[in-house]
């Protein structure tokens, strides 16, 4: 599909004159007296400088807007799973992430985070406050789209990719990044590196 702001940025003058001249005749034929004659013919005036005006406008897009919905296209057929404490803020605030970025998400609530990481064979170095499941992989923690776009196109033998702890700067988590964030790759509960995303 053609980007919108690629599209004509202006009315052509031949259809201009035909919109002008199917309202001029109107307002004459609606107008008895000769003041709501000049009346409908400052109305026409004005209504045609306004379709001028806002016809020339470009349309304008913000990149950043245009990325961010193409990608949430190509992630809606997905549905996330959370499992999470009721407790947990930085949980809501990572669901809130995963959905800007065109994901279905719905949430499983438990008491015992813990037994979620032994179905998943996530060790305890590996361990985030939550873990989703998309398709038949787990994202352990606030692990950024990157490593979750990667994840889904390869489609790795393995069993999911974890961010251990709570990076300051990732998804769902306040302050700013210090420092690279390294994704392990887990197959059988044993961690390897996925990726490193260093801006």
């Amino acid at each position: 599909m053609e980007p919108q702001g690629s599209k004509q940025k202006g009315m052509s003058k031949h259809t201009l004159i035909m919109v002008l001249c199917r309202l001029i005749p109107l307002a004459i034929q609606k107008s008895k007296k000769m003041s709501n004659l000049a009346l409908g013919l400052a109305i026409v005036t004005v209504a045609m400088s306004t379709i001028i005006t806002g016809c020339s406008s470009p349309l304008t897009t913000n990149s950043n807007n245009v990325s961010h919905m193409n990608q949430g296209v190509a992630f809606k057929e997905n549905t996330v799973t959370v499992f999470q404490l009721p407790t947990c803020d930085c949980c809501e605030k990572y669901k809130v992430y995963l959905r800007e970025q065109g994901f279905q998400v719905e949430t499983t609530y438990v008491e015992d985070m813990s037994s979620i990481k032994r179905e998943y064979q996530i060790p305890q170095n590996m361990e985030s406050c939550h873990t989703a499941v998309i398709e038949h992989y787990f994202v352990e923690g606030h692990v950024p789209i990157e490593a979750i776009k990667k994840l889904l196109e390869e489609k790795p033998d393995i069993d999911g990719i974890a961010l251990p702890g709570m990076p300051s700067g990732s998804p769902g988590m306040p302050g700013q990044k210090t420092e690279a964030f390294r994704i392990y790759a887990l197959a059988d509960g044993t961690p390897f590196e996925f990726m490193t995303i260093s801006e």
